[in-house]
């Protein structure tokens, strides 16, 4: 059952100035027009039956690719700072594939809209994926070939870019358990994908470099994992999600070094490697939904916030009890934030650059969504004690504008701050898309 949340009465405080407030969106999940790209893992899984809950496809979505202009002004009106969105690799190897980016990057800065581009953000060229896609080292050099067309394209009006997002879950739900595109099945055979994903960033970050980018990133997902109990079993267990989820990605970009023995199972030259994987940032983003609580294998499957995590992996995912849930069933812990932020603060130190919250948001059906209006007033107020403790916070992106083609789960799931009609493409500001406006205004 889904508890209602409340707000609080008295304003969220006011952040540092120039502190960056934005939403975030991605290529596959809004543009739709399929026919003018190239083919993605994307569009191959959904074509296979069973893999979408709904069954549908993004081949139009939110038809963004022609609407654009009015998702600027939608953008304009909320009052944002920028605007993430993802540059989806497959349409830039079409002859007139960077044209599309050339006219949303214009019209984002003729609205005042910073734009900041992921480069790639799940969408990998089918073309690719049947040479081995990320599990074959030479994806990594061809997406630093394709990043640097993009930013002699594109580096004179935009600023910051992201490398990768959330390679973490890329590697987990699209080439250890099936779930997600490409659909392999992997279990820890899908640690070659993780690091050449982190090979590709490195190299990315160069090519960035070698165009004249001064202001790089990436978007990471992290979260704090909770022991179901303080016995030995959860304690080994939690431990080994955490260097999984959360060390396994972190460490390489900002230590240079993977955690002790996982770099053993790491294809190539790897102390060469993480040389290039960790290259200086500007900034690093982190992606925060939720912590996660772990316990140890019970024997058998468990279906977990629409996964199925299979009884052999070591350790179990449980649900925290006692506190509210999102349509998707993912629980609300606003703290979470300021605990994982403080920790990486302890852990990194000086290796962490200053912070962006990259994406943050939650799926609630509606347009009066107060549900969805408690949830961003908790985190962001989380994100505040953070900074008071230290941390240099230096931005927050809401996930997302707009609904969008939710991945597997099709269009059941909507996390935009504006409703979006998937049968008339028609765009309805929530209650939220307000209320964020409003907060911004405040902090200006």
């Amino acid at each position: 059952m889904i508890r209602r949340m409340a707000t609080q009465e008295h304003p969220i405080p006011p952040f540092p100035a120039g502190f960056l407030w934005g939403v975030s969106t991605s290529a596959h999940q809004i543009e739709g027009a399929a026919d003018e790209r190239e083919r993605s893992v994307w569009d191959a899984f959904t074509a296979e039956p069973g893999r979408v809950k709904d069954g549908s496809t993004a081949d139009v979505a939110c038809d963004h690719y022609h609407r654009y202009r009015e998702d600027v002004s939608l953008l304009a009106g909320l009052g944002v700072d920028a605007y993430r969105f993802s540059i989806s690799w497959p349409r830039v190897r079409t002859d007139k594939g960077l044209d599309f980016y050339d006219r949303l990057v214009d019209e984002l800065v003729a609205a005042g809209v910073r734009p900041v581009p992921t480069l790639f953000h799940w969408d990998l060229p089918e073309s690719l994926q049947e040479e081995g896609g990320w599990l074959n080292r030479d994806t990594a050099s061809r997406f630093a070939e394709y990043v640097s067309v993009v930013a002699d394209r594109l580096g004179d009006r935009v600023k910051k870019w992201i490398t990768i997002n959330e390679p973490a879950e890329h590697t987990l739900f699209g080439h250890a358990l099936g779930a997600h595109a490409p659909g392999k099945q992997l279990m820890f055979d899908a640690l070659p994908a993780a690091h050449h994903q982190l090979l590709g960033h490195g190299l990315a970050v160069q090519a960035l470099r070698a165009a004249g980018a001064t202001d790089i990133g990436i978007a990471n997902s992290h979260g704090p994992t909770w022991p179901a109990s303080q016995d030995q079993p959860d304690l080994e267990a939690a431990d080994f999600y955490d260097l999984l989820l959360n060390r396994l990605f972190a460490d390489p970009v900002l230590l240079g070094e993977y955690p002790s023995g996982l770099g053993d199972l790491m294809p190539g030259d790897v102390a060469a490697d993480l040389k290039v994987i960790s290259e200086p940032l500007d900034f690093y983003g982190v992606n925060y939904y939720a912590p996660t609580r772990v316990g140890a294998p019970q024997g058998e499957d468990i279906e977990f916030g629409g996964l199925t995590i299979p009884a052999e992996l070591p350790f179990s995912v449980q649900e925290i009890e006692g506190v509210p849930v999102t349509d998707f069933g993912w629980p609300v812990v606003p703290e979470g934030l300021t605990e994982l932020l403080t920790a990486f603060h302890e852990r990194y130190g000086d290796r962490l650059p200053p912070v962006v919250i990259t994406e943050n948001g939650c799926s609630y059906d509606g347009l009066d969504d107060r549900n969805r209006i408690a949830y961003l007033d908790g985190h962001i107020r989380a994100l505040h004690k953070a900074v008071e403790a230290g941390v240099d916070v230096r931005g927050y992106f809401v996930w997302s504008l707009m609904d969008n083609f939710e991945w597997a789960e099709g269009y059941a799931q909507r996390f935009g701050l504006v409703h979006v009609d998937f049968d008339t493409r028609a765009r309805t500001p929530k209650a939220s898309y307000d209320w964020y406006r409003d907060l911004l205004r405040a902090q200006r």
